[in-house]
């Protein structure tokens, strides 16, 4: 049924990707290791990580209040989600497509933030890491 030229047959003969133990790819080196305990505990590290706490943190705060408060007001006071605003829309839509309204512009904030906040240290520190790693494995620098 399976032919040496179908792709997947090592996979299928060696139990589906199970290991026999003989393919084990070599461990990271400890120097490469201490390279990323190195960068985590560097200052640039964690102002990336502040800055994206200090965003995040509180958006996300404010967004699930605001999706709670939908949801409980929408159970507890289904007359005052019923009233009319404009023509057939009344509250509940109004605040249904706020919801909407308020994930597009959390993402589009976020987004924003990320491009103008954190992305030029992030890559800043990406190619120190990778320089350093490829230094401490013996290769070129």
């Amino acid at each position: 049924m399976y032919s040496s030229d179908d792709p997947w047959y090592d996979a299928l003969a060696s139990g589906w990707g199970e290991s026999d133990g003989t393919d084990v790819p070599e461990a990271a080196s400890p120097v490469v290791g201490d390279v990323y305990l190195e960068v985590q505990r560097s200052a640039a590290f964690r102002e990336v990580r502040s800055r994206y706490r200090r965003f995040v943190v509180p958006a996300v705060a404010v967004f699930l209040s605001w999706y709670v408060a939908y949801v409980v007001t929408a159970t507890t006071a289904p007359a005052l989600m019923a009233r009319p605003v404009a023509g057939a829309m009344n509250v509940a839509m109004v605040a249904g497509l706020g919801q909407f309204l308020t994930t597009f512009l959390l993402t589009w904030a976020y987004a924003r933030h990320a491009r103008l906040r954190r992305d030029r240290a992030a890559l800043e520190l990406r190619w120190e890491t990778q320089e350093l790693t490829r230094v401490s494995r013996g290769g070129a620098s």
